[in-house]
């Protein structure tokens, strides 16, 4: 396996410019950490990049883990993959695989295997009993949870945060909670960190994040915002997708409406409705996905 510390981790910090924010005197840039690296890019990376390291320590050669059929974190690791060469396995909540879908289509030549399993099983994907059997099947894997979040994960969000500049606000979109987790380890306790949840009743997220993060149980500069994620997962109104196309045209700033897209969009109703004080500093992480336009392109909801 190559060495895994070759992806370059100073992402971009684009500043935004805009009336709104002019006549609040509110600063926001964006950490542009979907340009990473082409593939393996955003929270992904920054998830990856010590279960790759405990991987390699712990001497395994596979990977096996866990998503749906549109997943950012499958295409991601297939990417990982074939870029630090070893063998992949994703288990995709089935019962089966369209090979013309986008996401496994690339993960399929990136040569990971997939296995299409029912909803039923899907289910089993944190029972101990189903993971020991996964393990015995799969020896030589290392077994990293759907979207990549545990305890090495936190270790690199916790990095990006110790990375980003001076801010009164970090803010990040959230789906299972590991990279607000990692924020919240990493970010200085004057500085508010929010989270955009992404899914529907995302409220059992605050135990997972405090499960996860010593500081979130100790520490009250953050929280998670439940309110914003346009119908649920996977779900956004027409609205949020002009939102994006607009903040590509006017900020060069590509979004999609999943997650990015949304936690902009939030962002954008807080700062309307005066949530954040004048003089506010305020850094956003794009968390990557652009790959997730592909699919919406090809479900024709875009």
């Amino acid at each position: 396996m190559h060495n895994l510390l070759t992806i370059d981790e100073n992402s971009p910090l684009q500043q935004i410019d805009s009336l709104e924010l002019k006549k609040r005197n509110i600063s926001l840039c964006i950490k542009r950490d979907d340009l990473l690296h082409p593939l393996i890019n955003g929270n992904k990376w920054r998830k990856l990049k010590y279960n790759l390291i405990e991987m390699q320590a712990q001497n395994k050669h596979e990977l096996v883990t866990f998503g749906g059929a549109f997943s950012n974190h499958i295409h991601a690791c297939a990417a990982a993959g074939k870029h630090f060469n070893f063998r992949t396995h994703g288990i995709i909540r089935g019962p089966e695989l369209d090979l013309h879908n986008p996401t496994i289509e690339f993960a399929k030549q990136c040569n990971m295997q997939l296995y299409p399993v029912t909803r039923i099983e899907y289910r089993e994907r944190h029972s101990d009993e189903y993971l020991a059997r996964l393990q015995q099947r799969f020896p030589n894997a290392y077994l990293l949870p759907e979207g990549g979040t545990n305890q090495a994960a936190l270790q690199g969000c916790k990095e990006l945060a110790q990375s980003l500049p001076e801010s009164d606000y970090i803010i990040c979109p959230t789906g299972s909670g590991g990279t607000l987790a990692g924020l919240i380890e990493g970010a200085k306790p004057h500085t508010q960190v929010i989270g955009i949840a992404v899914l529907k009743q995302a409220d059992y997220l605050i135990n997972e994040i405090k499960a996860l993060s010593l500081r979130a149980n100790t520490q009250s500069n953050w929280q998670l915002l439940c309110d914003y994620h346009g119908g649920g997962y996977g779900k956004f109104s027409a609205e949020l997708w002009h939102f994006c196309q607009t903040m590509q045209i006017q900020h060069q700033l590509p979004l999609e409406p999943i997650y990015s897209g949304k936690m902009m969009f939030a962002l954008w109703q807080l700062i309307n409705a005066d949530y954040f004080p004048a003089g506010s500093k305020i850094t956003a992480i794009h968390t990557g996905g652009l790959q997730g336009l592909d699919g919406l392109h090809y479900r024709q909801l875009i």
